[in-house]
């Protein structure tokens, strides 16, 4: 028997073919939540497995329903984990203590991987090995060139802080002489006291640079400044 009747055989609904479709949601669910794990993101290689095993099981679910009561809408169980899926990706969503949102791409993987189930369910192999190949692509190889892209934006969220609040001047006369625009500014306590035991105050900054620059450069300039005992980008 050759592969292609192989996977025609198990678009039936029978006990191999249902191992079948639960193995490769496993497998395929795991490799891309094994790139999350290697990240440290919240949801791991056995989150990933987990949602899209139970996707393909709505699906197969589903087909069996179909089978059984012919008047079976088979597409609404499916449509429930698409919308459904939403309640976990939400709760790999964090803002931190510096106003940054994370965990979208998680949670968007999430989402896509339990799409990816629907379709192994429903036995449409095809369609999920490419769906996964696109997706491994986003989150590995995209990853990389949006790094990049943001390391030398012109937009940089700047976290410093400051031996004394009367240089908040002092940085502000020094971001104008640099063309660097202030957009937003928000004065803090500082969160890493352990820095500087005279550090008394922090700033959040989003900032405009006027050309595209490494930001670690801007950073270093920004630590040279007499008053600022710590900086860091958020």
């Amino acid at each position: 028997m050759s592969l292609y009747e192989f996977l025609e055989a198990t678009r039936g609904l029978n006990a191999i073919s249902i191992s079948v479709r639960l193995v490769l949601a496993m497998t395929l669910g795991g490799i891309i939540g094994l790139e999350r794990g290697i990240k440290k993101r919240p949801a791991g290689m056995r989150t990933y497995m987990l949602v899209c095993i139970g996707a393909t099981l709505v699906m197969i679910t589903n087909q069996y329903l179909t089978y059984t009561f012919p008047y079976a809408d088979p597409a609404r169980l499916g449509a429930q984990v698409i919308s459904g899926i939403g309640f976990l990706g939400v709760g790999t969503i964090i803002i931190t203590r510096d106003r940054q949102v994370r965990g979208l791409t998680t949670a968007a993987g999430l989402w896509a991987s339990a799409c990816m189930g629907l379709a192994i369910g429903v036995g449409f192999y095809t369609g999920a090995l490419i769906g996964m190949a696109f997706i491994f692509f986003v989150t590995t190889i995209m990853h990389k060139l949006d790094t990049e892209l943001i390391r030398r934006s012109r937009a940089m969220e700047v976290y410093m802080e400051l031996t004394d609040s009367s240089h908040i001047y002092k940085i502000l006369d020094h971001m104008r002489e640099s063309n660097v625009k202030v957009t937003y500014m928000e004065v803090m306590r500082p969160k890493y006291d352990n820095h500087d035991q005279n550090t008394k105050i922090a700033l959040l900054l989003s900032l405009y640079l006027p050309t595209r620059k490494i930001h670690f450069e801007v950073l270093s300039k920004f630590g040279e400044i007499e008053c600022v005992s710590y900086v860091e980008e958020v």
